[in-house]
């Protein structure tokens, strides 16, 4: 079943947010038109590559005009052709940003099947999902146009005043250039009286005018300090959580909404005070309120102007290897990265040639940690973006990074913290001017960390999750010398992420539990029990010369390059104990078989099948782990399929006949066999067949078999060729962990 009509089984809980991943940047109709092929392309890939990425943008183009012509309702056939129109507006110059939106759908899409499959949410997830989160929002969007329609009172309120004055000014003038005599008359009098009430009259609207600015001003000082700072501040952590496999990041559009709406209202507010000032050089007397009120006034905006565009400079995409997308902050010296800062202030009155600089590790103690500098340009000037919603923003693309050389020839990482936990950040700086008012920016990513090699990269991603787990702070770049603890539900619901993520199933509340056990013991139960950093990344698991996250993150790898369709068919048990696995085959017929994860090995699968013997006893065995570079060579469906087993001179058969609990094995596995190559004569076809062999000498208590060595024994060779008409090249022997 394809993804996009499993989409469209969820309940209507899930199905809103699929709703929210999809607007005019990637219409739904392309989704629901180009399902198949849609989900046939390697987006991830080319998201980062421009010419891969233009390809793929002209073929969907061109899928998209099939699809449309074939479309028999007219409104539809009209709808997909300005789909179309504006695909092409969008993307045509920038074709890899498209792929990267679809790739964010695809996945995000994945996360949100996986959640389906899922007994309950995690504490994590729950929390970013909450009712309470979108009550918060529309009250937002409440307060902050009922500020807009009192900004908009006012200019109607400045311009009455203006009216007021200009009628004041030219009675008042009128009647000074009257003759002296006529100045004691009564008429004079009563005119004066009239003056003196519409001065009167001008004062008082002066005086109310500047208290209902006072009023507008503290509740957008109130708006900023209690809710527009927090949404800054949520969204900011929920990036930090989509960092390391969590929901997807959205919100960002609706917070540049309400900043931008705030700052109008901060400068129209401005320019009423201008506009004040103005009146004043015509018209003022004793007492007059806006000479005494309009500096103060005046400051406080200005104030809060500052402090909103200041806060409004953010990090949109945090620093990335485009080699791997879905493991932010980790940065290779020597390989290019990419970031990307917004402002969510949009006015008509920016300077648009706003320069922002990079900085890596600005402020940063010399001689604490390894010392790098970006080797690329490191300017650039931020533009409109037209495909988006006309936001001001820059996207660095070909930053690189370069350590720095010691004179001494010592490096200044000789301390007691690895690589992988060393913290570097990468600052921005830019320098905003608007209506005379000018605002240094300056915002930065978070915590990096810098390797020089792949093989760190695991320990990297681990530092990565640990820190934004838990905690958010921006810039703790001691966090390593401390590393507070994390509860096992805070972990495990991370642990389940990676697999949604990487694989596009997350961990049930079994797998989760077995992982449990293997880290924590019968802590395992206990959802609050703290586990330290270095039990979960530093120290080996007892009896294995590796950590527990190098067995689970070499299962991970595993299971992206060899295991997919199998994991996401959730024909994989996995995570399996021994002693849970003979309880859950021991009753079983002969011939049933789960797959799980080696506990010996990094990276390798097994499976394990029930035997019964002539007394009717039962008996387990295990092959040997499936590694790498074993399963490079026969997928893994084909190896459940042509598995073979010698037995004393028997004719080799496969023992599999049912995936646990009982599914026939061909029901389970067979749309995911390869099919056989077509002969090619005169040649036979050959296949690669894995071949155990059990020895009768073996005890029944023991399911471990030795495998035959090449070799193979003249009489075992005859067998094989009596038997079999296709070649024999990979022998595997059954395997006990």
């Amino acid at each position: 079943m394809s993804q996009w009509k499993q989409i469209q089984q969820l309940e209507i809980r899930l199905l809103e947010h699929v709703d929210y991943l999809y607007d005019d940047n990637f219409p739904m109709d392309i989704r629901q038109g180009l399902a198949g092929w849609i989900e046939a392309q390697d987006w991830d890939t080319a998201a980062n590559d421009e010419s891969m990425a233009t390809v793929f943008f002209t073929n969907l183009l061109s899928q998209l005009e099939r699809v449309r012509l074939q479309e028999q309702n007219f409104l539809q056939r009209h709808n997909m052709k300005i789909i179309q129109q504006q695909l092409q507006v969008k993307y045509t110059s920038t074709p890899a940003i498209m792929a990267r939106v679809i790739s964010t759908c695809l996945r995000e899409e994945r996360r949100i099947l996986a959640s389906a499959c899922m007994q309950e949410q995690g504490p994590l997830e729950k929390s970013l999902q909450s009712s309470v989160a979108l009550e918060r929002q529309k009250n937002m969007d409440n307060r902050v146009g009922i500020i807009r329609g009192s900004v908009q009172l006012m200019d109607q309120a400045v311009k009455c005043i203006e009216d007021m004055q200009d009628d004041f000014d030219f009675r008042y003038k009128t009647l000074q250039s009257r003759e002296k005599t006529d100045k004691n008359s009564e008429m004079m009098k009563q005119e004066v009286t009239r003056l003196q009430e519409m001065l009167n009259r001008l004062d008082f609207k002066r005086k109310e005018i500047l208290s209902k600015m006072d009023v507008v001003i503290k509740e957008i000082d109130d708006l900023m300090t209690s809710q527009l700072s927090p949404e800054l501040q949520d969204w900011k952590r929920r990036q930090q959580i989509a960092a390391i496999g969590g929901p997807l990041l959205t919100g960002l559009d609706q917070l540049q909404s309400w900043f931008t709406l705030t700052a109008q209202s901060l400068f129209q507010i401005k320019r009423q005070l201008d506009k004040l000032g103005e009146l004043v050089v015509k018209v003022t007397y004793e007492s007059d309120p806006i000479p005494l009120q309009k500096p103060q006034i005046e400051e406080r905006v200005k104030y809060l102007i500052y402090h909103l565009i200041k806060s409004s400079f953010v990090v949109e995409k945090q620093p990335c290897m485009p080699t791997h997308p879905q493991k932010p902050l980790i940065i290779k010296t020597g390989v290019q990265f990419t970031t990307k800062v917004r402002l969510l202030v949009k006015l008509p009155e920016v300077d648009y040639q706003l320069k922002v600089k990079t900085t890596f590790d600005k402020d940063l103690p010399p001689g604490r940690v390894r010392q790098f500098f970006i080797l690329t340009n490191n300017t650039k000037v931020m533009d409109i973006e037209d495909y988006s919603n006309g936001c001001l923003s820059v996207e660095f693309r070909h930053l690189q990074l370069k350590e720095k050389k010691y004179i001494n020839g010592t490096k200044g990482n000789e301390g007691l913290l690895s690589v992988t936990e060393e913290l570097h950040s990468l600052s921005f700086e830019a320098c905003f001017t608007v209506q005379g008012l000018t605002i240094d920016l300056e915002t930065c990513s978070l915590p990096l960390v810098v390797i020089s090699n792949v093989s760190q990269l695991p320990g990297g991603w681990a530092s990565v999750m640990w820190y934004n787990l838990l905690t958010d702070e921006p810039r703790n770049m001691a966090f390593f010398g401390n590393p507070p603890r994390a509860t096992w539900s805070q972990l495990s619901e991370v642990l389940s992420w990676q697999f949604s993520t990487f694989a596009g199933r997350g961990l049930n509340k079994e797998q989760l539990s077995m992982l449990g056990e293997k880290l924590i013991g019968q802590h395992a139960s206990c959802s609050d029990y703290q586990v330290s950093w270095s039990k979960f990344c530093k120290e080996n698991i007892l009896g294995k010369p590796f950590s527990f996250w190098m067995w689970l993150d070499s299962i991970l790898e595993l299971i992206k390059k060899h295991l997919l369709p199998v994991w996401t068919e959730n024909y994989i048990m996995g995570f399996v104990s021994k002693e849970m696995e003979r309880t859950l085959l021991k009753d079983k017929e002969q011939g049933t078989f789960l797959l799980r994860f080696s506990e010996s090995h990094l990276g390798g699968i097994t499976f394990t099948w029930v035997e019964h013997n002539e007394n009717a006893d039962v008996r387990l065995n295990s092959v040997e782990p499936y590694t790498k570079n074993r399963l490079s060579a026969i997928p893994f469906a084909d190896i459940i399929r042509d598995y073979k087993v010698i037995s004393d001179g028997v004719v080799p058969e496969n023992p599999l006949k049912f995936l646990y609990p009982n599914i026939p094995k061909d029901e389970a596995f067979g749309r995911l066999y390869n099919s056989p190559s077509s002969k090619v004569h005169p040649y036979l076809a050959s296949i690669l067949i894995p071949i155990s062999e059990l020895r009768s000498n073996v005890s029944t208590t023991s399911p471990s078999c030795q495998s035959p060595e090449p070799p193979m024994t003249p009489g075992e060779f005859d067998m094989l060729s009596e038997h079999l008409c296709f070649s024999m090249d990979t022998m595997s022997p059954p395997y006990s962990e």
